[in-house]
């Protein structure tokens, strides 16, 4: 089931069911937050093309990224991959929708590169979970594009700026709660250009059973030490590819079994 989040016709955010093919998406509108109060469609039928998307949630409390959570990845930046998941916090305002611009702040540097990811979701208040009851605490998973400005990771030391800046967690399209994370496809694009001009180039082709620590291991590690609560959102590490990502460019992240977050840049200063 895909779960979204949206507003339209200047309404306030709603939450809804996504149904319909590719192309003929209509949200079927629920009352109340999906995350606390069971689905209850109101009737009402929004055309996605009516509407604008959201992010699909805004963590009340925190976000978790992985790093190095892909061989590949780690190797490509000189980096050993960890014995245990390493973690990081960004915070619940760097979370932006699906299609919202990003401004590349001047700080940033030439180095702001993107990273395609599976995002995890919990569903509830959990803590101590075993590997084997993961599944419970799981609402579902959407895409996430982590944002990095490669640069100050390490002159900055902790990473609050590098990833956690405003607008450098992108979510979207929506939460799929019926996804197997075992093996799927995570292919990010870099397009240059519009219209008979554009120039789509595939910068990342991974896939999650290539992670080196999977979804129940992260879960379960991050909440030995963390109480994880209901909205919160796990990043679970990026395949090999990362790069740098100009204005004037967007960025793609599609994962298998979910859709396509797309992520415009744009200089200071502009619309």
């Amino acid at each position: 089931m895909r779960i979204a989040r949206f507003s339209s016709g200047g309404s306030d955010p709603r939450y809804a069911v996504v149904e319909g093919a590719p192309g003929e998406e209509e949200l079927l509108v629920v009352s109340g937050d999906p995350l606390f109060t069971p689905l209850n469609p109101t009737g009402e039928r929004v055309p996605l093309v009516d509407a604008r998307l959201l992010a699909p949630v805004i963590p009340r409390s925190k976000v978790l990224g992985i790093g190095r959570n892909y061989a590949a990845h780690a190797a490509e930046l000189g980096n050993e991959v960890p014995a245990e998941p390493l973690v990081f916090t960004v915070p619940n305002t760097s979370v932006a929708g699906p299609g919202d611009p990003l401004v590349i702040p001047a700080w940033a540097g030439e180095e702001l590169h993107y990273e395609g990811e599976l995002a995890v979701v919990i569903r509830r208040l959990c803590k101590d979970v075993p590997l084997a009851r993961v599944p419970e605490v799981v609402y579902g998973y959407t895409v996430a594009n982590d944002v990095t400005a490669r640069s100050l990771q390490e002159s900055d030391r902790q990473w609050w700026r590098a990833k956690g800046a405003d607008g450098f967690t992108p979510l979207g399209p929506w939460i799929e709660t019926e996804l197997d994370p075992a093996d799927v496809r995570i292919e990010t694009r870099r397009i240059t250009g519009a219209g008979a001009d554009e120039e789509v180039e595939v910068v990342q082709d991974g896939r999650t059973s290539l992670m080196v620590h999977d979804v129940a291991a992260i879960v379960a590690h991050v909440s030995q030490a963390m109480t994880l609560l209901p909205g919160d959102v796990i990043l679970t590490g990026t395949p090999a590819g990362v790069g740098p990502v100009r204005a004037g460019q967007r960025v793609e992240v599609e994962v298998e079994g979910i859709g396509v977050l797309s992520t415009p840049f744009l200089a200071p200063g502009q619309d």
